[in-house]
């Protein structure tokens, strides 16, 4: 009696092993499928990479910059030129 019933609990063990195995399969198997989807969707919405906005996003600042600079300049030379046109006249 005690050889069959540890026969079976053996039997029982194994059928549990091969259960694990096999779910951990199936768990492997769907974080792939889901991974893959994922980046799919990812790509189908072309968004742009961090690194990429960051690049815009300074030139983007360079550019107000030197457009406050350039609108300063301009003031300064029409303030000029305002002044020696307003002693000509």
């Amino acid at each position: 009696m005690t050889q069959t019933s540890n026969r079976f609990f053996d039997e029982i063990g194994r059928l549990m092993n091969d259960a694990a195995g096999a779910a951990q399969g199936v768990k492997r198997e769907v974080d792939t499928v889901m991974r893959n989807q994922a980046e799919r969707i990812l790509r189908d919405l072309d968004l742009v990479k961090r690194e990429e906005f960051e690049a815009v996003k300074d030139m983007a600042r360079l550019a107000r910059e030197e457009n406050e600079a350039l609108k300063a300049r301009i003031a300064a030379l029409e303030a000029k030129l305002g002044g020696a046109t307003g002693t000509t006249g």
